[in-house]
């Protein structure tokens, strides 16, 4: 059942304002399978990158569903599990000689630090600026592991929020709701006066108003997403920056 929807005529209040992070703030400069196949070559390993991209997204989604949230509660890492991925993909790919592949995958890991590897989505920088000019408190809410904080340092984001919570951080993901009640325990913030944005229906439109919170999802692609019909008009960003014509100033 759809939740009733006050007019953003009149425009919301916000002291906490929370969000996803990729393909929402940040993106991939590169596909994968481009990345994986240049540090292959650099190993003296030729791979297509289109075979790579196929490759990796079903050796993704297998460790996703056999480790859940980086395998936490089965010991694993976060580098471990990544680890695993990439040496998958590979062998997915028809490479199997583990003494090359496991420094393939130790570069690969820290590669996705750096910020070349990244770029910021069209808005991004200016609405976080005038959303902090606004005085509204920021953080970020991610399904991501450890080495969030230092990508976020590398693009020259991290001065804008608060804190980071990642799902490896608190030890559950989206869409469970309590990464969310956490944000709020943390800015001590009520429901109300907080939202949330990102790119993914379950996520970050659906969990944080399980939540109490508003929630916007961004419209990423030229093509109307699948939740489009679910979403009402007025929850979906057109830009970064149309956020902030839904924000109360002052």
């Amino acid at each position: 059942m759809r939740r009733p929807f006050r007019s953003y005529a009149t425009m919301l209040k916000l002291r906490l304002l929370t969000w996803d992070v990729k393909d929402t703030l940040l993106r991939l400069r590169i596909p994968v399978g481009e990345s994986y196949a240049a540090e292959a070559q650099a190993h003296g390993l030729h791979v297509e990158a289109e075979a790579l991209s196929r490759a990796f997204h079903q050796a993704y989604k297998a460790q996703v569903q056999r480790f859940p949230n980086y395998g936490l509660d089965r010991g694993l890492s976060s580098k471990q599990w990544w680890q695993d991925v990439v040496m998958e993909t590979f062998r997915f790919s028809g490479v199997h000689e583990d003494n090359v592949l496991l420094p393939i995958a130790e570069k690969l890991y820290w590669d996705y630090c750096s910020k070349r590897n990244w770029e910021l989505l069209p808005g991004a920088s200016e609405t976080l600026q005038q959303c902090r000019q606004l005085g509204i408190r920021m953080a970020v809410i991610s399904n991501f592991d450890r080495r969030l904080p230092e990508i976020l340092a590398q693009c020259n984001l991290h001065q804008h929020f608060e804190f980071v919570l990642t799902s490896e951080s608190v030890g559950f993901a989206k869409p469970d709701k309590r990464i969310f009640l956490e944000a709020l325990r943390i800015s001590r913030v009520p429901p109300p006066l907080a939202a949330h944005v990102g790119d993914n229906y379950m996520n970050d439109y659906r969990a944080p108003r399980e939540a109490g919170m508003h929630s916007f999802l961004i419209r990423t692609a030229k093509k109307p997403a699948s939740w489009e019909t679910e979403v009402p008009q007025e929850h979906i960003l057109p830009t970064l920056t149309y956020l902030l014509s839904l924000i109360e100033k002052g």
